[in-house]
């Protein structure tokens, strides 16, 4: 009872350390588009003046500018069709860009989900975190991840593959055990867990150089 109570402890103590992580990602990230709204609305000043001298010339010049520079800014931001979806899984793409890692993305959910912002945030932040950290063992040219996201009837569907320096992994009981340090299996708990609760279905395969995680969750 005693070692159950501080498992449960360490697991609530690793969550909230997980969810504070992705959190504080995902705000940044807010940030960054709110910052890029105020400039615009500077923008649509400075257009609106050109439109009343009717310097139509300038105004078609100016929305080149702007778009190149969108494009320049954000050239591969993924648009699900969730924005709780987008967040996340943008501000973990981008971060494993910046460690040299390819992503390969393809997601579609044009509607609201039911399950909660903070359960999302873990599932994904989890899996992504442990793609990211297993790709990182690898050299440059080896690094690949594959995201799949899409509703399937009323089944919110997701794929995530990463390539890894692991050979095939066995499993313990419903898990294949972690290789690496103290938090690790709490996170692969509390994505079952969640799993679990919302009667879904979570399936792990380990083959030579690659792992993937399938989850289908009730909508």
């Amino acid at each position: 009872m005693f070692i159950s109570k501080l498992i449960d402890k360490r697991i609530a103590a690793y969550q909230n350390r997980l969810v504070e992580t992705h959190f504080n990602e995902v705000e940044n990230m807010y940030k960054q588009m709110s910052a890029w709204a105020h400039d615009y609305r500077n923008h649509l000043q400075t257009m609106k003046i050109f439109a009343q001298d009717g310097d139509l010339q300038a105004v078609l010049n100016y929305l080149d500018s702007l778009g190149k520079d969108l494009q320049d800014a954000d050239p591969n931001r993924l648009r699900t069709g969730n924005k709780m979806c987008d967040a996340i899984l943008n501000s973990k793409i981008a971060f494993a860009e910046a460690n040299k890692i390819r992503v390969i993305a393809e997601a579609n959910i044009a509607i609201e989900l039911s399950i909660s912002q903070i359960d999302l945030c873990i599932i994904i932040g989890n899996l992504m975190d442990n793609a990211i950290e297993a790709c990182l063992d690898l050299p440059e040219e080896e690094r690949l991840i594959r995201i799949y996201m899409e509703m399937k009837s009323t089944q919110l569907y997701m794929s995530f593959t990463n390539t890894s320096a692991s050979k095939k992994r066995k499993k313990l009981a419903r898990r294949f055990a972690t290789t690496k340090g103290d938090g690790h299996g709490f996170g692969l708990v509390r994505v079952d867990n969640i799993v679990e609760r919302q009667s879904g279905y979570i399936s792990r395969n380990s083959e030579e150089g690659a792992f993937s995680t399938e989850i289908m969750l009730p909508q």
